[in-house]
């Protein structure tokens, strides 16, 4: 679970990111989350696009989010801010600490 400060940090780094992927009218195929999974181990935040012609839903998406640990930093209109530690990256995200 992230902070809030953790939240406004992540934000203003995907600020300048283009949306990666794009959710279209076959909603969430596996071969879309295998895709997303592999581009969050190799570079751990990104931008997703849900085209108006998708039936998909945020509420759709949640439950995959949830189940392979990634975060929804931000929703913004038909874009998903998205967030995963990876230890594979060559220089990871340093997060604000989280305060005890």
């Amino acid at each position: 679970m992230l902070t809030p400060k953790q939240k406004a940090y992540l934000k203003a780094l995907a600020h300048p990111l283009k949306p990666c992927f794009q959710i279209g009218k076959e909603g969430l195929s596996e071969n879309l989350r295998m895709d997303l999974l592999n581009y969050l181990k190799k570079h751990e935040l990104m931008k997703v696009s849900i085209l108006n012609n998708s039936s998909v839903t945020l509420e759709e998406i949640e439950p995959f989010l949830e189940e392979v640990n990634i975060e929804l930093v931000q929703h913004i209109g038909h874009t998903l801010v998205l967030y995963q530690h990876s230890e594979m990256v060559k220089e990871p995200i340093r997060l604000p600490i989280k305060k005890q």
